[in-house]
């Protein structure tokens, strides 16, 4: 254990998903697979399996990630339950949320489902703005998203927003005002400067949120190559 962090073994999770059978895949993304799990005490998880990046030294700079991962605790941040490491697997276990994205409950909802209403997605916005406040200022190193977008606003049961996939992109270092990497995130959601230049700040993310208002109030993908 880290904290109240839990080491899975890979086992578990093996059983949990049901030998990461493709019927439970719930997405995919720039990080890897995420399968819908059910644990031995039967709670419900989504177990994301990180993509293989080997790198020497990896193990130790996979753990204190998700040691920061973990810590950051807020009502409107997805909660890390626990993670799974082998020489060859990296895996992130959550709590699995009944409601899906943002993403999906706008664009994949049953016909004879009710769109979300008024109240709903202004309470979706409020929340998803706290939880990204909460990684900026509330935690040290602070923590850059890198891909806010409405795939990665996740809704619990009350569909109280909860901002998921953070931490992964690289934890930033609070004595930098930026990091030089590989540029990550989503076409069309992504800050014009940081695809320029491959810095990101907290107004990267203001500009991935900025992008996920503007899908929740309309509907519609920003980006839609369909309609271009």
């Amino acid at each position: 254990h880290l904290g109240q962090l839990k080491r899975f073994s890979l086992r578990e999770l093996q059983v949990a998903t049901d030998s990461f059978s493709n019927k439970n895949i719930l997405g995919r993304g720039g990080f890897g697979k995420v399968y819908k799990g059910r644990l031995a005490d039967g709670s419900l998880v989504a177990v994301k399996r990180l993509k293989e990046e080997r790198t020497p030294g990896g193990e130790l700079q996979f753990q204190t990630e998700v040691e920061m991962i973990s810590m950051a605790v807020h009502r409107n941040l997805l909660r890390l339950r626990g993670f799974c490491m082998t020489p060859t697997e990296r895996l992130l276990v959550y709590p699995y949320m009944a409601n899906g994205s943002v993403a999906s409950c706008l664009r994949e909802r049953p016909p004879n489902e009710p769109p979300l209403d008024w109240p709903t997605r202004k309470r979706i916005a409020l929340g998803s703005a706290r939880g990204l406040s909460y990684l900026h200022d509330h935690c040290d190193p602070k923590i850059i998203h890198r891909d806010v977008k409405a795939a990665n606003i996740l809704l619990d049961e009350e569909f109280e927003a909860v901002v998921g996939d953070f931490g992964l992109a690289k934890l930033m270092d609070y004595k930098d005002t930026h990091v030089t990497t590989a540029v990550r995130g989503t076409i069309g959601h992504i800050a014009p400067e940081y695809l320029s230049t491959g810095k990101s700040s907290e107004k990267t993310d203001v500009f991935g949120y900025g992008i996920m208002l503007l899908e929740l109030i309309t509907g519609q993908r920003a980006f839609d190559l369909a309609r271009l």
